[in-house]
């Protein structure tokens, strides 16, 4: 006998995170436990709010996951469900977790992967002057990240990589458009060329995938697709039209762990190299999204950060942490059941 508690929690971030597409300055995260046999796994669908970076809102989440708890097999609900890849990564990660802490295994072991340590990179956001953004460049170096990702609009692009290149020769650096830019833009990409960057991560629309292709011709920075990366089927499409040479596989965005294994494989066998995103995530799932960077086509730095990076607090002990020399090592997780309705604003549950 099955049971699924939902949770709808709210935790405030340290300062707004921007991107081109919109503002957030509260975590809304919905928390998936289930229940069998005695013991818990616990998943995180974790969209953000509004329109910021897909169709997906918390709102429509929580409808998604109502409808696929319910259901008697809950499994087959998940699999047939159409659309909502959030619901679906919350609570497939809760089912395999419980699977897999009933039986003691590591979820990086179940992926046939090793339990490696996983290099971390940082993302920023935008800011109003290039000044608070060399702050914020100055404060994650030194914490121990080990590449530096920027968030870029048109406007905002050219100027704050030069400067930081200025004061960081040698500091690993990309840049993250979100989408913001037409092919038309291309000659702000030919000059950002200058800069020796790891990548340019999804810079034109999510399905501008033959103006990618030329992009990608054009510049000698590889271009990554993130947004564009959103199933296997539109993998498939890059991969037949060259559009990126560099995959972000979040977890959340193609809908769970198997989904996000499927991709690793498929970008390996086509020759792509991969990284593991988030949107950023609390803790539930930035450890399940650790377990997946070990595997051996995960080459760059992940964006998952310390939980302190962003959040007042988070759910999980002991906290995600990166060590002195800005890696991050794959465990289990605790979710602390005090923190957790300190922190929620909605329940429901099935059974």
């Amino acid at each position: 006998m099955k049971d699924i508690r939902l949770n709808w929690v709210q935790i405030p971030l340290h300062e707004p995170f921007r991107i081109s597409s919109g503002a957030v300055a509260v975590k809304d995260a919905i928390v998936v436990q289930y229940r069998k046999d005695g013991v818990t796994g616990w998943g995180e669908a974790s969209p953000m709010a509004g329109a910021f970076y897909s169709q997906e809102t918390p709102e429509s989440t929580w409808a998604a996951l109502e409808q696929m708890a319910s259901a008697d097999d809950t499994w087959s609900a998940l699999e047939t469900f159409e659309g909502e890849n959030f619901a679906k990564a919350g609570l497939a990660g809760a089912i395999v977790d419980q699977d897999l802490r009933a039986r003691g295994v590591p979820l990086w072991q179940w992926l046939d992967s090793t339990g490696r340590p996983v290099p971390s990179g940082v993302a920023i956001g935008l800011y109003d002057t290039v000044e608070e953004l060399l702050q914020r460049v100055a404060r994650f170096t030194s914490e121990g990240y080990q590449r530096v990702k920027i968030k870029i609009q048109p406007g905002w692009d050219v100027e704050p990589v030069s400067r930081i290149r200025a004061e960081y020769p040698t500091l690993p650096l990309m840049v993250d458009a979100n989408a913001a830019y037409k092919l038309r833009d291309l000659p702000v990409f030919r000059e950002l060329d200058r800069f020796g960057l790891m990548m340019f991560e999804q810079p034109l629309g999510r399905q501008a995938l033959e103006d990618m292709a030329e992009l990608a011709r054009s510049v000698r920075t590889p271009v990554c697709a993130d947004e564009s990366a959103e199933s296997m089927e539109m993998l498939q499409k890059i991969i037949e039209l060259r559009s990126a040479k560099i995959i972000n596989i979040k977890i959340q965005r193609v809908g769970g762990i198997h989904a996000a294994r499927r991709m690793h494989d498929r970008a390996m066998e086509a020759g792509l190299k991969c990284w593991v995103g988030t949107m950023p995530e609390l803790g539930i799932a930035s450890a399940e999204a650790v377990h997946l960077a070990t595997l051996p086509n995960f080459v760059y730095p992940t964006d998952v950060e310390s939980s302190s990076r962003w959040y007042s607090d988070d759910l999980i002990e002991p906290a995600i942490e990166i060590d002195s020399r800005g890696y991050l090592h794959p465990r289990q997780i605790q979710v602390n059941p005090e923190k957790l309705e300190k922190y929620t604003i909605r329940t429901a549950e099935y059974s």
